[in-house]
């Protein structure tokens, strides 16, 4: 990205209609129930010992036959959490061409500007391997341009390895409050190992996963034995060399271009991606995946309002 405002970006990038169905499906989110006067009528329950006298309904209570008492809702400010895996994996290509880093920093950004039109603030919790940065919950512009540029920073292709169970534990310890808390990885996580922190996480706060996806070896053109460029499949066109960023891997020159081994390479994603999101819903977190920047809105607006559904 280039050094200019990520949320200008964003705005840039969002539409007035969506931005508003975005913000709006926020809303409920930030209602908290208070009881007593002055504040908007929420709905009635059953008085409990202890409760102010003074907030009993006695027209709904005569009716009844038991004391039913008013309660009331305010405003407040919602926390957001970014909880963001910053492994060597997102330095790899998205099906879209980007990396995989572009397209994660755009969805912090996204949450961020909803975020501040909203008066929200901000948390950042982000780690791998070897490190782990944590930032507090903000609301001005420059400190969530400043969060942005953190998270920015920690990606590369030579990042340490993934380990985004160090993220989620720091964000269980970190945050106590109940939270929105919005992960961003890769399609290959949230894994086995991270099954209980994420029940632990679902039963605190508001989960929700973003997952970007990984280029896809069908779309993949490399080169063959005699070293011509090979189309393993129907896609976008890729004629430069393809590395592994995760590790040594080298396919030795008579296997690549092999359309088989592309094949069976997808039909691996393929299962992985099923198996992530099966863990997903048995889980009750909310989670879409995401292919490259254009793809981030309408699949972020589509998650909120499934996360707003669930909430019903």
């Amino acid at each position: 990205m280039t050094d200019v405002s990520r949320l200008a970006q964003v705005r840039a990038r969002l539409d007035l209609p969506v931005a508003r169905r975005a913000t709006g499906l926020l809303e409920g989110r930030h209602r908290s129930i208070y009881k007593g006067h002055g504040q908007d009528f929420d709905d009635l329950h059953l008085y409990a010992p202890g409760e102010d006298v003074g907030d009993i309904d006695w027209k709904s209570s005569a009716r009844a036959g038991i004391p039913v008492i008013r309660r009331f809702v305010r405003e407040s400010n919602l926390n957001l959490v970014l909880v963001v895996d910053t492994g060597r994996t997102l330095g790899a290509t998205a099906p879209s061409g980007e990396t995989k880093a572009d397209v994660a920093g755009f969805c912090c950004a996204l949450v961020a500007y909803i975020a501040r039109d909203r008066g929200d603030r901000v948390a950042l919790v982000a780690g791998d391997a070897e490190r782990l940065v944590q930032l507090p919950p903000r609301a001005s512009t420059q400190d969530l341009e400043v969060l942005l540029r953190t998270v920015e920073n920690q990606w590369s292709p030579d990042a340490p390895a993934n380990d985004l169970t160090r993220a989620l534990d720091r964000a269980m310890t970190a945050f106590r409050s109940r939270s929105l808390m919005v992960v961003i990885t890769d399609e290959a996580r949230p894994d086995a190992r991270h099954e209980q922190v994420l029940r632990t996480l679902r039963v605190r706060h508001e989960l929700m996963v973003v997952q970007v996806a990984d280029l896809s070896a069908l779309s993949v053109r490399v080169p063959d034995a005699a070293g011509s460029p090979t189309r393993a499949g129907r896609g976008r066109r890729r004629d430069r060399e393809i590395e592994d960023v995760d590790g040594t891997l080298d396919l030795p020159a008579f296997l690549r271009g092999r359309p088989e081994l592309a094949h069976a390479a997808e039909a691996a994603s393929h299962e992985r991606r099923a198996e992530v999101a099966d863990r997903l819903r048995r889980l009750q977190i909310p989670g879409v995946t995401v292919t490259g920047t254009e793809d981030v809105v309408p699949r972020f607006v589509e998650l909120l309002g499934r996360q707003k559904r669930a909430r019903r």
